[in-house]
C-alpha cells in the first residue's frame, strides 16, 4: 500500500502533518481538540481538510460535548435517522451490533448519507472501544480515482446517475424519504474537482440502464476504487479521531476483528448542497 512517511509544518499553518499518502490523508499535530478553537484555527483546520480530504489527530482524550463542540465549528449538525447515544443525539454509534441489526454483513467501500438528496458535508469519528489488532479504516481519494480510470471508462460515465437505495434501513426507523440518484461523477463545491462517488453498500443501481449493464459497470468500477495507489490506511488507536470531508471520496471499516465489541462515536456535519454537478 501506499504511504508518505513526511512529516513537516504545513505552509501557512501552526500545526505539524504527517502524510499518509501523497494526495489523501494527513496525521495533524499541535491542535488541542477538547479546546475552543479560534476563526484563524478553524480556517487552517478547513484549509487542510480541502487538500488532503481527511485529517486525523492522535491522544485526543475528548468527551462526546467536546466532539460535539469541534465538528460544529465547520457546519450545522445532523441527527442519523437511526438514532443517537442518549445523551446525545447527534452522536451516532458505529458498532458490530449496528451491523447485526441492519443485516449488514459485510464491508463495502462507500460514503455517508448518499441516500440524501443534500449529503453531508463531513464527518468526526472518534475512538471509543477498539481492538488492540485490527479494525482499521481505509479512506479512498474520489478525485485520484477518476483521474486514474480509462478514458473509455471516463466517457462512459460521465453523465451517469446512480440511485443509492436506503429504504430498507429508513423503513425499519420509521422513516420516509424518496429513492435520490446522484452523480457517478460530482464536482466538489469547494476545490472543484472531479470525484468519483458511489456508496457501493446501498445496492447502488445506474438511473437508465438495465439491471445486468449496472451490475456489470459498477463491479468494474468498484475493482478500481479498490486500488491501494488512491487509499490512506488509518489505524485506530485510544483516543484517535478522524475528520473527513464527505464529498470528497470514500471510505472502508475492516471488519477483521472478529467478535470484538469495537464501538466508534460519529457525529455528521450537515449539507455539502451539490444537487447536481456543474461543469464549466
Amino acid at each position: 500500500m501506499s504511504s508518505v512517511s513526511l512529516k513537516t509544518r504545513e505552509a501557512g499553518t501552526r500545526y505539524s502533518i504527517q502524510l499518509l499518502n501523497p494526495t489523501i490523508g494527513a496525521e495533524v499535530s499541535g491542535v488541542d481538540l477538547a479546546q475552543p478553537l479560534s476563526a484563524e484555527e478553524r480556517a487552517e483546520l478547513k484549509a487542510l481538510l480541502l487538500q488532503y480530504k481527511v485529517l486525523f489527530f492522535r491522544d485526543q482524550a475528548i468527551t462526546r460535548d467536546q466532539q460535539v463542540a469541534f465538528a460544529l465549528n465547520f457546519g450545522e449538525l445532523y441527527a442519523h435517522p437511526t438514532g443517537g447515544v442518549d445523551t446525545h443525539r447527534v452522536v451516532q454509534p458505529i458498532a458490530a451490533e449496528n451491523f447485526k441489526k441492519y443485516a449488514v454483513s459485510e464491508s463495502h467501500w462507500h460514503t455517508d448519507t448518499s441516500w440524501r438528496i443534500d449529503p453531508s458535508f463531513g464527518a468526526v469519528l472518534r475512538a471509543v472501544h477498539i481492538p488492540e489488532v485490527g479494525g482499521d479504516t481505509i479512506w479512498a481519494d474520489g478525485g485520484a480515482i477518476y483521474r486514474g480510470l480509462p478514458e473509455d471508462l471516463k466517457r462512459r460515465i460521465d453523465d451517469l446517475y446512480v440511485v443509492h437505495d436506503y429504504q430498507d434501513a429508513l423503513t425499519r426507523s420509521g422513516v420516509r424519504y424518496p429513492l435520490v440518484s446522484h452523480p457517478i461523477v460530482r464536482t466538489h463545491p469547494e476545490t472543484g474537482e472531479d470525484i468519483f462517488w458511489v456508496n457501493f453498500s446501498l445496492k447502488p443501481r445506474i438511473v437508465d440502464l438495465d439491471r445486468a449493464e449496472s451490475d456489470a459497470l459498477l463491479a468494474r468500477l468498484y475493482a478500481e476504487v479498490k486500488r491501494p495507489e488512491y487509499h490512506a490506511r488509518f489505524r485506530w488507536r485510544p483516543n484517535s479521531v478522524a475528520f473527513w470531508d464527505n464529498r470528497a471520496g470514500l471510505h472502508y471499516a475492516v471488519r477483521d476483528y472478529g467478535d470484538f465489541p469495537r464501538v466508534m462515536e460519529r457525529v455528521l456535519i450537515a449539507s455539502d448542497d451539490i444537487p447536481h454537478r456543474v461543469r464549466a
